[in-house]
């Protein structure tokens, strides 16, 4: 496999609720003539083409939760739990998003069990010797994958803009090497994902901790040096604070196929036409164009 290879690994599912809440809010949820609404589609497939228009990879990817159950709820009854329903305007166009992405010749990949973020570990660890990475989502837990030839794109606000992570830039900013966030969502724990870390410690405190101990395991070999407050509050949640690692961790070891020569971009423009037309997806058929150039320029 050549090194000049760039894979986009792109979080589909992160993708699709930024995109729904953004017109939704203000009720426009572009129902088409089926009776099936479309802002979320439509709006994942301008994101998605700006970031194949931004990054130039040579490969894409689109990853997907699949159902709201994962082993993490098994870990742990909480996880999660506080997540709403998702809207029913949202509901259909789950499938349909799967649709819109693999009429690009886009593959999709999801594994029942487990997130979005497992898949993208996965098959970020099983190339990212072989290539450079770049992945895309809103989700800032992905931040503990970077390293030298693996990049994060997060979202911000409006189309096509990103705070574009390096390792580097990482660690210029959080002072800790990225692999370590793990260990400060451990201790601090995460309110999105309902899971506690431990109880009175908070972000700045997790961060501090880290800067100064690099990892868990050596804060509990040197817990005597501790103040007594966080001496205390650690020894009372020992148990949840090495759950909450476990469910801060990516699962870099799912049971996934990829067989990477599909990934290579190649946008069939009359297939993507067609689609497009079929869902009456408006204000997106002159942007499948930048795909195609893009390919084309490499």
């Amino acid at each position: 496999m050549k090194k000049e290879n760039h894979l986009l690994i792109v979080d589909g599912m992160a993708l699709l609720f930024r995109s729904f809440f953004a017109t939704s809010v203000y009720g426009q949820f572009m129902i088409n003539s089926k009776g099936i609404p479309t802002n979320a589609v439509t709006g994942l497939l301008k994101h998605l083409i700006a970031a194949i228009d931004y990054a130039k990879p040579s490969h894409v990817i689109c990853c997907w939760d699949m159902g709201s159950k994962t082993y993490r709820n098994e870990l742990f009854d909480g996880y999660k739990a506080n997540r709403p329903e998702a809207p029913v305007e949202l509901i259909p166009q789950f499938d349909l998003a799967k649709e819109v992405v693999a009429a690009l010749d886009i593959p999709n990949i999801g594994i029942e069990g487990y997130e979005a973020d497992d898949c993208i570990g996965t098959l970020t660890k099983k190339f990212e010797n072989e290539m450079k990475i770049s992945i895309l989502t809103g989700d800032r837990d992905i931040l503990q994958l970077l390293n030298d030839d693996v990049n994060v794109l997060i979202f911000q606000k409006g189309i096509g803009n990103y705070k574009h992570y390096t390792k580097q830039l990482f660690i210029e900013e959080f002072e800790i090497e990225p692999h370590m966030l793990i260990d400060v969502k451990a201790l601090m724990g995460d309110s999105s994902d309902n899971y506690p870390g431990v109880k009175g410690i908070g972000e700045k405190t997790a961060y501090k901790l880290i800067i100064q101990y690099k990892s868990i395991d050596r804060i509990l070999e040197n817990i005597n040096e501790l103040t007594k407050g966080q001496k205390t509050k650690i020894e009372n949640d020992l148990d949840m604070l090495h759950l909450s690692r476990e469910l801060a961790e990516i699962n870099c070891h799912v049971p996934l196929d990829c067989i990477f020569e599909e990934t290579l971009l190649n946008v069939n423009e009359e297939k993507a036409y067609a689609m497009i037309k079929n869902h009456e997806l408006r204000g997106v058929q002159t942007l499948v164009k930048n795909i195609t150039e893009v390919r084309e320029a490499m």
